[in-house]
């Protein structure tokens, strides 16, 4: 859960404060009206969410090849579900980069797991496969003023 600027697990609600536990095992106590004040995200009220990545491929890369390649990894993983299906779609023609935004729907309790090992495992392709990670540059133009 979100709420009040904070995320966690509620272990406790009690009528003035509730006690949540962050995911790097803090307790944290968050007074009621503040998180009664404020927008509540729930993370795990449903089965299945959608993991969403932006990753960048160089201008020159062959886009076809990149979008195959990262389909091939998706359905190489069993955690990812096939309804709703992945989407693999280009979303910006950045500065330095061709965008493309991966969001394969997990189950839940899969969730960063799946982002994760699936982060490492397109880096990994991508170097196996000649698929560039692009990094950001500037052309500098020096004239000679003689």
């Amino acid at each position: 859960m979100e709420a009040a600027g904070v995320s966690g697990t509620i272990l406790q609600v009690q009528i003035l404060t509730t006690l949540m536990k962050t995911p790097d095992n803090k307790e944290i106590i968050v007074p009621n009206s503040q998180i009664m004040g404020s927008i509540i995200t729930n993370f795990s009220a449903n089965d299945a969410r959608r993991v969403d990545m932006l990753i960048g491929v160089r201008y020159g890369d062959d886009l076809d090849k990149v979008r195959r390649t990262v389909q091939e990894l998706v359905d190489a993983d069993d955690r990812i579900l096939k309804d709703p299906a992945c989407l693999i779609a280009v979303t910006e023609l950045a500065d330095s980069s061709v965008n493309f935004a991966i969001r394969p729907w997990v189950k839940t309790d899969e969730y960063w797991a799946v982002k994760f090992e699936l982060t490492e495992a397109i880096k990994k392709r991508f170097d196996r496969d000649d698929i560039s990670f692009p990094f950001p540059q500037q052309d500098v133009h020096l004239y000679n003023q003689n």
